[in-house]
């Protein structure tokens, strides 16, 4: 639950006394992400709106495990896998239909 404080007693014949948390527990989550504190996939996301190769850079560290380094890159190297493949669909069909002289009709 939110707002709860874990408290550690120590008791000795009836008188307790508090103990200090410890303070040497850094683990992976408490490190910030790099790219702003957004991470590198998810950074690679939104700008790849602006720079598409940056979707393929992220899908190449998806598919080489990099998220394996801290598992909270997956979501943003996922996205960014999705988006690479996305633009590659849509970059065929314009090619295909430049090259190959596919005509889209229009009804009328």
């Amino acid at each position: 639950m939110m707002g709860q404080v874990q408290v550690q007693v120590q008791s000795d014949e009836g008188n307790f006394t508090l103990l200090e948390p410890e303070q040497n527990s850094s683990g992976i989550y408490d490190k910030p992400l790099s790219c702003f504190g957004c991470g590198i996939g998810w950074f690679s996301f939104l700008l790849g709106f602006v720079f598409p190769p940056l979707w393929y850079f992220a899908t190449v560290l998806y598919f080489g495990n990099y998220y394996h380094k801290d598992p909270r890159e997956r979501p943003g190297l996922a996205a960014s896998a999705i988006a690479a493949l996305f633009c590659s669909l849509i970059v065929l069909i314009t090619l295909l239909a430049v090259f190959c002289g596919i005509k889209i009709s229009h009804p009328g």
